[in-house]
């Protein structure tokens, strides 16, 4: 069915689906059983040290033999040393967010990895289709975790007609209808990052995939947007208290300790 299609040929996948590169639940398992399915998994690196990224990624090549990828956070304290992990594993497909991969654009493309960052706004594709990047995900405000501010149905096709790369789309996309309306909007593929939490293989916490299989559509806030950063999360007791300590004027690291850990509690 999608033989043809762009990004499963520049890829290797049976399937144009890419699951997002989720940070602490974004793991082996979750990337490997993706990638044997027939899409694209991502390990999500986050704020993961080198040492535990090799680790992560060595067992996804012990568990597949199909492509898969590593979403990279370019604000990463770690990030020099993450990029320097993924070349020597020699990864086939870089995501990147939160930044310019420009600079590591010409290293990865030498040994062959696909690049492909997420954008949130037309200007920022531009930018980074001429660094050589092969494809771009635009990715709405609908999308949980870190965004942008435009929706996703304004932000793609604005995308899609400014570049000349593949864009995959990505933001509140959660099944086939979704995937549909991504494809009608000029999306060569589809990205789903919090569908993936309720699989078997994901580590979330049971109480976690209990709460997004509940969730609505009033069911999530955005908390961050006083530091720049703007995330998705689910409204709960801890969004709350992040959103109380945020109007008070706390500081990052104080924010940042806040969430640590809390999908495995």
């Amino acid at each position: 069915m999608f033989e043809h299609n762009p990004i499963c040929q520049m890829l290797g996948i049976k399937y144009p689906i890419f699951q997002g590169g989720m940070a602490w639940i974004g793991t082996a398992e979750l990337a490997s059983a993706v990638s044997n399915a027939g899409g694209l998994g991502l390990i999500g690196a986050g704020h993961m040290p080198p040492d535990a990224l090799r680790a992560e990624i060595q067992k996804v090549k012990g568990w597949t033999d199909k492509p898969f990828g590593v979403n990279v956070m370019l604000m990463s304290p770690f990030v020099k040393e993450v990029m320097q992990v993924v070349l020597e594993e020699r990864v086939p497909v870089i995501t990147t967010g939160a930044g310019n991969p420009g600079e590591y654009v010409p290293a990865l493309k030498e040994i062959g990895s696909k690049v492909i960052p997420v954008v949130a706004s037309v200007a920022l594709a531009r930018r980074l289709e001429r660094t050589g990047v092969d494809a771009v995900i635009a990715e709405g405000t609908e999308s949980g975790g870190h965004i942008g501010e435009i929706t996703t149905m304004a932000l793609l096709p604005q995308v899609v007609d400014a570049l000349h790369v593949p864009v995959i789309g990505a933001g509140g996309i959660g099944d086939a209808r979704g995937m549909a309306a991504a494809f009608a909007l000029g999306a060569q593929a589809i990205q789903m990052g919090s569908r993936f939490v309720l699989s078997t293989e994901c580590i979330a916490h049971p109480n976690y995939k209990n709460a997004v299989l509940k969730a609505k559509d009033r069911s999530t806030v955005v908390t961050g947007r006083s530091l720049g950063h703007p995330a998705r999360v689910l409204h709960n007791k801890l969004s709350r208290k992040y959103e109380e300590m945020e109007a008070a004027g706390a500081s990052h690291e104080e924010l940042e300790q806040l969430g640590v850990g809390s999908l495995h509690r």
